[in-house]
């Protein structure tokens, strides 16, 4: 059987390019300085399932179909959380290295994660709920809505990469959770980040033989206004069939569901136009576009989005809110979603094979898609997956 180099995937939560810029991270700037490391563009919209699909398929949402965190199932006129694994139309980075012998091990803070990307995992765990055996090793988990839960996994991951060498590929997927806290200059968020730059660079002592490859889904911006905007088309009388927040999952405490990309379903397709010209003059809309413009410039998967695709400025999110079309948001308010959140960091430390120059990586899912494409080329059972979907 042919021998590969381990993998470590460290995809970052919130990572923007801005908190690594603000933050003192001397072990992960040291593998920046010695391996490669460029700015590159999430994939819209900028939330967590379309980039961690992204990132783990080393394809596009056109390609692999998850085009964000939830979907409106027209069939049953309500929204679904789009975190399922049998909506991936590609073998992820995970099923292709099982194909080729290579045990792969999935660490997650949030649960949704494994649902999503856990098949052809050896391990997967999600520190949000771990099974027993690692309360007992490691301690119970710390909250979900805390800094100190993605310490905790970082802490299992280092065990694994020095226990069991026979795990080829880990994916290790934290929380953004602090990030919505808190903004790269503060206290807190520095902390984090320096406890997080610790952890990286003991798992790189753990498994010096392996590969560090870092990015993230998204950044993140403080946001003041939140349109709901099913209700602001109906006191317009110009109702909607249904309108989304790309951003809507069950983390509720991170963001309240609000995010900065908005799916819009009409009544009738004629309607679009004058639906488009209302939300125009919505105060924070930057742009609305039809699903046709919207798939081709973010390479979505038409099918799996709105008629009309609502984008909000650097400040404006949206949402379901409680008896007002437009809601006035803390000044301590962050969120993602938006094309103002796509500045993410990219490392590549201690890769082996054929390196691409730094200018092949655009984008985040380049990181497996350049990498590990070539590595794992889709056989077996992972060619079996993709003739399914």
């Amino acid at each position: 059987m042919q021998e590969y180099q381990r993998v470590i995937i460290a995809m970052i939560d919130g990572l923007g390019s801005d908190y690594l810029e603000a933050s003192d991270m001397p072990r992960l700037k040291a593998m920046a300085g010695a391996g490669l490391s460029t700015s590159v563009q999430a994939v819209m919209p900028t939330v967590t399932n379309a980039n961690n699909a992204s990132i783990c398929c080393g394809a596009w949402p056109d390609e692999h179909g998850i085009t964000g965190n939830s979907y409106y199932d027209e069939t049953q006129d309500k929204p679904e959380y789009m975190e399922s694994g049998s909506s991936i139309l590609v073998p992820t980075m995970i099923e292709r290295a099982a194909s080729h012998g290579v045990k792969a091990a999935l660490l997650t803070s949030k649960k949704k994660t494994i649902n999503l990307l856990g098949a052809g995992c050896e391990i997967a765990l999600a520190a949000e709920a771990p099974p027993q055996e690692y309360i007992d090793r490691f301690g119970p988990a710390p909250d979900i809505y805390s800094r100190e839960i993605n310490y905790w996994l970082w802490e299992v991951a280092i065990d694994l990469l020095e226990n069991r060498p026979d795990i080829g590929f880990l994916y290790v997927h934290t929380t953004d959770y602090p990030m919505h806290m808190w903004p790269p200059e503060a206290l807190e968020s520095r902390q984090h980040q320096a406890e997080l730059d610790r952890l990286l660079g003991r798992a790189v002592d753990a498994a010096p033989d392996a590969a560090m490859l870092l990015t993230a889904d998204h950044g993140m911006n403080f946001k003041r206004r939140c349109w709901d905007l099913a209700r602001a088309c109906r006191l317009r009388q110009q109702p909607l069939r249904f309108a989304l927040s790309a951003e809507r999952d069950r983390y509720i405490k991170h963001h309240r569901t609000f995010g900065g990309t908005a799916w819009i379903w009409l009544h009738d397709p004629a309607d679009a136009p004058s639906v488009s010209r209302l939300l125009l003059d919505l105060e924070g809309i930057e742009a609305v576009l039809t699903r046709d413009e919207a798939a081709a410039r973010f390479r979505l998967l038409p099918e799996r989005i709105g008629d009309l695709v609502v984008l909000g400025d650097q400040h404006t999110v949206f949402g379901e809110l409680d008896g007002v079309e437009m809601e006035v948001l803390p000044a301590h308010y962050r969120t993602h979603g938006s094309i103002h959140e796509l500045d993410v960091p990219l490392v590549v430390h201690n890769f082996q094979g054929e390196l691409p120059e730094v200018e092949a990586f655009k984008a985040n899912l380049d990181l497996t898609r350049l990498l590990l494409g070539p590595l794992w080329p889709v056989a077996g059972a992972a060619a079996d997956r993709m003739s399914v979907g």
